[in-house]
């Protein structure tokens, strides 16, 4: 079985077509586990239990960039293997092990400074669990995309997240209950990781032993904290509203907020699975250091960038238009009078995608350590801000927050981004 398995991840006519395809896949199906669960939810349990569970998953997701430690990316593109498998793999068991004592520590603030009951507390460190399994099974898709075989890796994580939100909500009609639905979905999770991912890094990995020297961790560590460091403010800076609203406002505020903040994920999902398989190229091409290879990469840029417009303004179409109504509909709840706040959250997701485009030009042409400074500085004006925003203005205060941190980053980074690649074209002209 375990074989056929192998040869049905394996099979394609067209590696880069089918690359392209599953990742469209891998992505959509990412970013729609949180809302297909919500839609369930606030029929089968209610709008209290929905934001519940909408905090956990904003923390588990949180969570998820500590176990990834922002490798991802780095790995894909070190196409000459300065760092072997056994070491990212070693890497990802202590990350994984500093998420786990992360999410514990955040769950017991959570009792203490947000009056989290046992059952929430219990929830949130369950699907921060959850989350563990995606963050180990990422360092095995990225050694397979390193190998020029994304598709596979896409296949892998498109079927466990369809386990995963089947087998949840599945749960949630029998049993409604948040508790034992996770727990179902964590071991339905792990048995798809073990017979798609681990099945097939037997094909692409020397072994599965993780091995790393204290010298070699500390400089695998050194090289990716920028990558982490500005990845977890970036997730920190999404969610910087959802965690004032957890803490100033009521679970039932906190369910309206995320399902008129879903539709931002839109633009940023399209965009993600557009640019994603080209990482590889972007890297080849900076690598190459040719005059031809840095204006090609240019060109990428500005053609990326255009399509991140135009997704946004058709995005902001639909939500001035049929946003709301569909939304209500979807949910089950009446979100008439968030319009406004739809709208401005449309805004901030283009933003959104801006920034984390540069951010992955920037991890490319190894400006890495300057995404830091510009996520602290963000981050800070978050932390500072949220409550301000949240406390006093409520939906509207989460909206206008969120659309001003997004673009604020996205100006800082795009600025950088032309002067990284500029400096490097001027030198070859």
């Amino acid at each position: 079985m375990l074989a056929a398995i192998r040869g049905i991840l394996e099979k394609t006519n067209n590696i880069n077509r089918s690359s392209y395809i599953w990742n469209a896949i891998n992505a959509i199906l990412s970013a729609a586990q949180c809302p297909v669960i919500l839609l369930v939810m606030t029929r089968t349990n209610g709008v209290r239990d929905a934001g519940v569970f909408s905090i956990a998953f904003a923390v588990a997701t949180l969570m998820l960039y500590l176990g990834q430690y922002g490798l991802r990316r780095f790995q894909s593109s070190d196409i000459n293997q300065k760092y072997s498998f056994a070491e990212y793999n070693c890497m990802r068991y202590i990350t994984c092990g500093a998420m786990i004592l992360a999410s514990l520590a955040y769950c017991i603030y959570g009792v203490f400074f947000k009056s989290y009951g046992m059952e929430k507390f219990a929830v949130v460190f369950l699907i921060c669990m959850l989350k563990v399994i995606q963050a180990y099974a990422d360092v095995i898709h990225g050694h397979m995309q390193q190998r020029g075989r994304l598709d596979v890796a896409t296949k892998a994580s498109s079927t466990r997240y369809i386990a995963e939100m089947v087998s949840y909500i599945v749960m949630l009609i029998i049993t409604r209950d948040l508790m034992v639905s996770t727990f179902v979905c964590i071991g339905v999770s792990t048995i798809v990781l073990m017979l798609t991912t681990i099945n097939a890094a037997h094909n692409y990995c020397d072994t599965l032993k993780p091995s790393i020297t204290a010298y070699r961790f500390r400089l695998l560590a050194i090289e990716g904290f920028p990558l982490f460091a500005s990845l977890f403010l970036n997730m920190y800076i999404t969610n910087a509203p959802k965690y004032a609203i957890d803490a100033f406002l009521t679970d039932e505020i906190q369910t309206y907020y995320n399902l008129i903040f879903m539709p931002a994920f839109v633009i940023q999902l399209i965009t993600h699975f557009i640019f994603n398989p080209i990482i590889t190229t972007y890297a080849k091409l900076w690598l190459d250091k040719e005059k031809e290879s840095i204006l090609k990469l240019s060109s990428l840029i500005r053609k990326q960038c255009v399509i991140i417009i135009g997704l946004t303004a058709l995005a902001l179409a639909v939500a001035l238009t049929i946003g709301i109504p569909v939304l209500s509909f979807i949910f089950g709840v009446d979100l008439s009078d968030y319009k406004t706040e739809l709208c401005i959250i449309m805004f901030g997701g283009g933003m959104l995608a801006y920034a984390t485009y540069f951010s992955t030009v920037l991890t490319v042409i190894r400006m890495q350590n300057i995404l830091v400074v510009c996520y602290g500085v963000v981050a800070a004006t978050a932390k500072i801000f949220s409550g301000y925003f949240v406390s006093r203005y409520y939906l509207m205060g989460a909206a206008e927050l969120y659309a001003g941190l997004m673009t604020i980053l996205a100006i800082a980074l795009a600025v950088i981004t032309i002067y990284g690649v500029g400096k490097e074209k001027r030198a070859l002209l």
